[in-house]
């Protein structure tokens, strides 16, 4: 292979994941660490570990320079970005380009144009990608209101530059509109420096779906089927699933098509994943967004397919083919993942960092733990509050759901408070095992579950 040392640009359970992918392949790493990060699981399994600055993240994980500088220093020919922080930086994928490093992810154009929500969705209209109705850039509220017309109430508001569920707003009355997009301005004025919204009309019974896709500098495009990632809170995934349930297989073919169609026509390379929005009430999907980065959710298109996505990204970054094509692509089983955070349910889902006093996670067949948690590590206040990924993979979908609600009934966590009693409330709802939900339905059930520990106090 074409890279010998990679200099890994995260933190937590993603840069234990991708050292790990490395050391598989017989890659040597360097993990750059904030003053914060210095005793962490990453730190422990790192070939070398580097201090790039304090513990605030504009300070180290998001300092370009400090990660250039550290990463030239340390000799590596590569970065590895994980998600979050640098990960859709194009500015960054193309400082490592001029500084003869390895930006292991795609192409600096790639970023830049996906990441441009409104060019995301010409693109995806010149290429035939199916979308919702919706609107140009928007600057005011006015223009909001008059747009609204034409497109019709329920409609959502959407930063322009955003991401990660900053800037949303469903409005469904006039009245209420110019309030929300003020509001909604601002929060991405402030999250992305850019206030600019654009509007869509708004899908009531939608499912959030997306599909893995890798790509190569060869022209060689695949899936890896798709992932149903519907249950959100506040526009944060908690559970996702693969293979999507409730999907007739011609929808889920053409959904497939589509992402592959769209990467293929802007020349995607490496890693990426294209979502959509699947009105259930109609059986129609319309592009949504593409995450130009190894999405978190990974693991369970990894158990379905077998797959090592993040051993992809680093054959691919150093200019090898695919070594897969789509017709031995197949899918088997079904996997499930839970998100285990590092916070209270019961208190609004308030972060809870903290020293874990006991770790007993589960173990067996069917059963993976992505995570960077272990007795004696201290939860930082500064970051994510994301603790683990906990992922199931069954004969199918009854299968895996019962194997999720062993595996987090065994899952034995103190010193912090965690998601896994919500979780486990979540898994054996009626309605989410019969497969009667949408991206609503969990904010519903979070109410139920804090009524429901109400009455049992």
């Amino acid at each position: 292979m074409g890279i010998s040392r990679v200099f890994v640009a995260n933190r937590g359970e993603i840069a234990v994941r991708v050292i790990r992918a490395c050391k598989a392949l017989s890659i040597e790493t360097v993990l750059g660490v904030s003053s914060a990060d210095r005793e962490t699981m990453g730190a422990r399994l790192a070939d070398k570990v580097v201090c790039i600055g304090p513990a605030r993240s504009t300070d180290s994980y998001l300092n370009r320079q400090a990660i250039l500088a550290t990463a030239l220093a340390t000799e590596c020919d590569a970065i590895h970005p994980g998600y979050g922080f640098l990960s859709e930086d194009a500015e960054f994928a193309r400082l490592c380009h001029e500084n003869g490093l390895i930006f292991i992810g795609p192409t600096p154009e790639n970023i830049r144009r996906m990441g441009n929500k409104l060019e995301a969705r010409s693109l995806a209209k010149e290429f035939n990608v199916p979308l919702a109705e919706g609107s140009a850039r928007l600057y005011s509220a006015d223009e909001a209101l008059e747009t609204a017309e034409q497109v019709g109430y329920p409609i959502l508001l959407k930063a322009a530059a955003g991401g990660g569920g900053r800037g949303i707003r469903v409005v469904d009355a006039p009245e209420k509109l110019k309030a929300a997009f003020e509001g909604a301005s601002a929060e991405a004025a402030a999250a992305f420096g850019d206030g600019a919204m654009f509007m869509e009309r708004y899908i009531g019974n939608a499912r959030h779906v997306e599909v893995q896709i890798l790509a190569d500098n060869h022209g060689n495009v695949i899936h890896l089927g798709e992932r149903d990632c519907s249950l959100q809170r506040r526009y944060q995934k908690m559970v996702e699933e693969s293979p999507a349930p409730g999907l007739s297989d011609k929808l889920r073919q053409q959904i497939h098509e589509s992402a592959v169609t769209l990467a293929k026509n802007i020349g995607y390379v490496s890693a990426g994943t294209v979502e959509f929005i699947v009105d259930m009430d109609r059986s129609q999907f319309y592009f949504l967004e593409m995450n130009t980065r190894v999405q978190v959710e990974h693991p369970i298109t990894e158990a379905v397919t077998g797959v090592d996505i993040v051993a992809q990204q680093l054959r691919i970054a150093a200019g090898e083919k695919l070594d897969i094509n789509q017709g031995e692509v197949k899918v088997e089983g079904h996997s499930i993942e839970c998100r285990i955070n590092a916070e209270a349910p019961l208190r609004g889902f308030q972060p809870s960092p903290g020293r874990i006093s006991r770790w007993r996670p589960p173990s067996g067949s069917g059963i993976r733990l992505d995570s960077h948690g272990f007795e004696g590590y201290f939860m930082p206040p500064y970051y994510d509050s994301l603790l683990g990924k906990l992922i199931v993979h069954g004969k199918d979908r009854q299968d895996a759901l019962a194997m999720m609600e062993q595996a987090l009934a065994g899952f034995e966590i103190e010193g912090v408070e965690t998601t896994i009693p919500f979780l486990q409330y979540v898994i054996v709802n009626d309605d989410f095992v019969t497969g009667n939900f949408n991206t609503r339905w969990l904010e519903k059930v979070a109410t139920t579950f804090l009524e429901s520990q109400a009455v049992d106090s």
